[in-house]
């Protein structure tokens, strides 16, 4: 029998959930880029799988937001994701829980467990990967001339069963299968929400962020996926510090294929082994400086108490926009500000109503994000991340919001904008790196 579905509220907007299962501790399963939590039952291979879990755990069945039964908007960012898993634990009275991720979702879990740690007891990925195309530096990926034609087939083929050749090759020959996962592709999302969706993915790159993960993790990986290459699956899990890679014998990559008993007794494995207390020593940050142009000229012509007067009104401002925005301010040095953000688009908001409104007192700013990890320390946060966003600052003009490679990466499908500066060397700070203007956000 389908689960009682409920609703969760995220900034206005109604993401669907299901708790279904009588296993000891919390366990949040994000599929991955489609889902519709009704249709998922309709078929038994999945329902299977599905009840297999709510033998080990509590289980939280995720529509993410513009797929499935949760409102249909805009694509959103992996960030937004991220908030809304946190709405739906919030709701579903979840305050830590192990996190499952397939494909695409096994991204956002790993990405989820980098930014919140506190509420993840363990993470296990199935057929994930840190990055979907092919570049110089990531031999791994797809092709991005095939993945040009794939959105073609998908802007040809919609709500046919797309990919199954890919994904379950061993269904490929099942009328009934073929049948559901059409109608779960229609269900799940319209032909242009899905190509919206898909370009999102594309711009995704978890590199950066893979080492941060402290958490107890297993990597599930297919040895014949098409999908998820073999290989690919072996860099994700190289780059996790300490994580668990186990090559399950299957040519499938959804995993209430072939390859569900296995997987299942993996997972089943894994919770028993990764139940103790961890450490948490470490964490994804994202680091946001400011500091005005010109500060001491000005501060000579304005003399001392008219720049008392500027200083309070600006410290007012940027406080005010660090309110709206969740930002939590590490302290003011001088005449800059130097804060902390759980996600990176949310910080370039910030950034530009900082500027915005510190323009309103005739200030000019510099502002520097990055996003990487820092350690924590006594309840403080220390690392090379902060010194790399105070660097990316030192490195702006007045007005310019300058962000690394990293923030760039991470915000795709966020609609922000971007001025490629070029490769340069920071003072203080290994290699070399790419640095970007934001142009609109």
């Amino acid at each position: 029998m389908t689960p009682e579905t409920n609703f969760a509220e995220n900034d206005g907007v109604s993401i669907a959930y299901q708790v279904f299962g009588d296993g000891p501790g919390d366990l949040v399963f994000i599929h991955g880029i489609f889902s519709n939590l009704d249709i998922l039952w309709e078929e038994p291979r999945v329902a299977r799988f599905l009840l297999g879990l709510g033998r080990l755990a509590r289980v939280i069945l995720i529509d993410r937001r513009g797929t499935g039964l949760s409102d249909r908007v805009t694509p959103p960012t992996f960030e937004v994701n991220i908030d809304d898993i946190r709405a739906v634990m919030d709701a579903a009275s979840s305050s830590k829980a192990c996190l499952v991720g397939y494909s695409e979702g096994a991204c956002i879990c790993a990405l989820f467990a980098a930014t919140h740690p506190e509420q993840v007891g363990s993470l296990i990925t199935i057929g994930g990967y840190a990055k979907w195309a092919k570049s110089e530096d990531f031999p791994y990926g797809t092709e991005l001339k095939e993945i040009e034609q794939w959105f073609g087939t998908v802007e040809q083929q919609w709500g046919t069963p797309l990919s199954i050749e890919f994904t379950s090759p061993t269904l490929v020959n099942d009328e009934q299968y073929r049948h559901w996962l059409s109608k779960f592709f229609r269900s799940s999302a319209s032909k242009s929400d899905a190509l919206a969706l898909f370009r999102t993915s594309l711009g995704m790159d978890l590199r950066a962020v893979l080492p941060v993960i402290s958490v107890p993790t297993l990597v599930l990986q297919s040895s014949r996926d098409l999908t998820t290459p073999v290989e690919s699956g072996r860099d994700f899990a190289r780059r996790i510090p300490g994580s668990e890679l186990v090559e399950i014998d299957s040519d499938d990559h959804s995993p209430w294929a072939s390859c569900s008993g296995a997987i299942l007794h993996e997972i089943e494995r894994f919770l028993g082994e990764a139940s103790g207390t961890q450490v948490i020593d470490r964490v994804l940050v994202t680091v946001l400086f400011t500091d005005i142009v010109d500060s001491t000229k000005l501060a000579s012509e304005l003399g001392d108490l008219r720049w008392s007067d500027l200083l309070e009104n600006h410290h007012k401002k940027i406080r005010h926009e660090l309110e709206i925005f969740h930002g939590h301010e590490v302290k003011t040095t001088g005449d800059g500000f130097h804060a902390t953000f759980d996600g990176p688009a949310r910080a370039i908001q910030c950034a530009k109503a900082i500027r915005n409104s510190t323009r309103q007192l005739g200030l000019n700013l510099r502002i520097g994000v990055h996003t990487g990890e820092c350690e924590i320390r006594e309840g403080s946060l220390e690392g090379v991340a902060i010194h790399m966003a105070a660097r990316v600052s030192g490195m702006a003009a007045a007005g310019d919001i300058l962000v690394s490679r990293t923030v760039k990466d991470l915000v795709a499908g966020s609609g922000i904008e971007f001025q490629d500066l070029g490769t340069h060397s920071l003072k203080g700070i290994p290699d070399k790196h790419k640095i970007y203007k934001v142009r609109s956000a």
